[in-house]
């Protein structure tokens, strides 16, 4: 049976400061599903078929598994199974159609399977995802192809080193992205003293390329920054959904470079709060949303820096600044 490319991958950063730290993917359950192209009716057909070993995420030793399915890079239009309570080794038996998809655009659409540890008091917890590429190739037939693939997961360290709170607002008449850095809390010491002189710098990603990157003033001495800093991007419409957000706490240093105190990122390609805020962002036009995030050792999941499957120049036009 074909089995499905399974990303994601976590790249190292370009950038001529410190590169982060590559994780390596784990495989934490495995899942079943079929695909079949409608040529005639030029639509795609998936079928989710059952997930299997999948990890515990609740204290009673078992969890609440769903699946969010993408056709990207559009992520306005997704699908969702079930809830399967109390299961990990869940059969769905679920069928999924997107429509108005031409077969030469399969080449350049990734079929993107999220799987959510469903919660009833808090944020859907994220158990791993499974990525499909070359299309084309494998559904070049009306006939139904079955695939079995590794359910991939980053395991992010959970180690406690700050959190920053950010606000989006995005004016769809101007084409503009507000981003406001507006404080952050218990941040790691990086210097020797025990404390650090953090910033903030965000960088505009549009299929892994950056196209802008701008950075907040340096508060002195304190690991509870207070910025009110609004950074603001130009973003045409048509271009939104392929855009995202990646933001570093970094240390200045006057004598050596500046240190990475963590990331994160928002926007359509993330998983988890980032995707959820980028929505949220959308769904309320002109209104400032605003989040804590977590900050991570490692590069978000569903962002790298360095590697694209599209031609930057049918995005946008900008420039890394």
């Amino acid at each position: 049976m074909p089995i499905g490319e399974i990303k994601p991958e976590l790249y190292k950063q370009q950038s001529e400061e410190e590169p982060c730290r590559e994780r390596t993917p784990e495989a934490v359950g495995s899942l079943h599903f079929a695909l079949v192209y409608n040529h005639e009716e030029k639509s795609l057909i998936v079928k989710i078929i059952n997930a299997a070993n999948l990890p515990a995420k609740d204290f009673s030793g078992t969890s609440d598994p769903y699946i969010k399915i993408y056709l990207l890079p559009d992520r306005k239009h997704k699908f969702q199974t079930k809830v399967h309570r109390k299961n990990l080794s869940p059969t769905f038996n679920e069928s999924f159609t997107f429509t108005n998809v031409p077969y030469h655009e399969l080449a350049s659409r990734i079929l993107q399977f999220v799987v959510y540890d469903f919660d009833r008091f808090s944020r859907h917890e994220l158990i791993g995802q499974v990525v499909v590429k070359d299309l084309n190739g494998d559904l070049c037939n009306s006939h139904e192809k079955d695939y079995i693939a590794d359910i991939l997961c980053i395991n992010q360290e959970k180690i406690d080193i700050g959190e920053v709170m950010l606000s989006l607002c995005y004016l769809q008449t101007a084409g503009r992205l507000t981003v406001t850095i507006i404080k952050a809390r218990n941040l790691k010491a990086m210097d020797i003293t025990g404390s650090s002189d953090p910033y903030v710098k965000v960088a505009l990603m549009c299929r892994n390329k950056q196209i802008k990157k701008k950075k907040t003033t340096v508060r002195k001495s304190t690991l509870n920054p207070v910025y009110n800093e609004a950074l603001v991007f130009d973003i045409p419409t048509e271009n939104i959904d392929e855009c995202c957000i990646l933001v570093q706490v970094k240390d200045y240093d006057k004598v050596g470079s500046n240190e990475v105190v963590g990331y994160c990122g928002v926007g359509m390609q993330c998983v988890g709060q980032g995707h959820n805020h980028w929505v949220e962002m959308l769904d309320n036009p002109r209104k400032p949303t605003a989040h804590w995030y977590q900050l991570l050792e490692t590069l978000p999941v569903g962002l790298s820096t360095h590697h694209t499957p599209y031609k930057i120049s049918s995005c946008f036009h900008g420039k890394a600044g």
